[in-house]
């Protein structure tokens, strides 16, 4: 499968010059096999995916972590939702008190946005989720509820022998109370164990962490250490916060890895890279 990312940002988009290299985006990853194309999140970055994908796609599948704002903010903008003969089947986690299309008409309606979610011309699906297993034509997935606030899921997407992981918003030091010596109780582990692929939250420093403990999103350390404790064989550090310029970004990501050795690939997020799991 070929992995593409379109946004990697976190909370909101930053644009600007000092945000070039990585990207200003938020948070959206394409997953492609064959004709099948999985969306995973609909932050800013979908826009240009919508444009990039071929006009004669009539199926497009959408899984959507959560419900914040900076993981679909571009889903008014995406074309294949104007498209009247093209499917859009969205799968999101399921809520305690409103369920997944009363949450989505809550964005799709004004104040917020001009067009409302049964106004699109496209022909529209929900598929409420929770800690489920399901397929989508050769991808077997995977969600199950993280540390986050609100109704959070990851994605581990396997294909053939090939895993993908995705958990752009976690918070893994808060789910167990011996992180990272123990998987007991560890939030995320089970879908990212042994995967090929992460793709999992970095946004804070270690320092800025202490101040932010409870706020769902991780430091660039602990990513490190749920990604070794995971055994996963490539780390993408995601979800940057949108005040760290690519400087920043670079200095945070020297000062983890610096002379140390993790038994795994590890690098940044940026915009438009690809990857390929065989």
């Amino acid at each position: 499968m070929k992995i593409t990312i379109w946004g990697c940002r976190g909370s909101m988009p930053s644009p600007g010059p000092d945000m070039i290299k990585y990207g200003g985006n938020t948070s959206c990853v394409q997953v492609e096999h064959g004709d099948t194309c999985l969306i995973l999140d609909g932050g800013s970055g979908i826009q240009e995916l919508g444009n990039a994908l071929n006009p004669d796609t009539r199926v497009v599948n959408l899984l959507l972590t959560h419900l914040h704002i900076d993981h679909i903010m571009g889903l008014g903008y995406f074309r294949p939702f104007y498209n009247p003969k093209c499917t859009v089947n969205i799968w999101g986690p399921t809520g305690s008190n409103e369920s997944l299309v009363e949450r989505l008409r809550r964005y799709f309606s004004p104040p917020f946005f001009p067009v409302r979610l049964k106004e699109l011309p496209a022909e529209i699906y929900v598929f409420e989720i929770d800690n489920s297993d399901f397929e989508i034509d050769s991808f077997r997935i995977r969600s199950e509820y993280i540390c986050h606030p609100g109704p959070t899921v990851g994605y581990r997407v396997e294909c053939g022998d090939s895993v993908l992981s995705y958990i752009p918003d976690h918070e893994p030091a808060l789910g167990s109370s011996d992180f990272p010596h123990s998987t007991e109780w560890c939030s995320g582990y089970d879908i990212a164990e042994n995967a090929d692929l992460l793709l999992h939250d970095g946004q804070y420093t270690q320092q800025d962490y202490k101040g932010k403990i409870g706020w769902g999103h991780s430091s660039m350390k602990d990513a490190i250490d749920f990604a070794k404790l995971s055994r996963v064989k490539k780390l993408i550090l995601f979800h940057h916060d949108p005040l760290h310029s690519d400087t920043t970004l670079e200095n945070m990501f020297e000062q983890c890895t610096a002379n140390k050795e993790f038994g795994f690939e590890l690098a940044l997020a940026r915009e438009k890279d690809t990857f390929t799991l065989d």
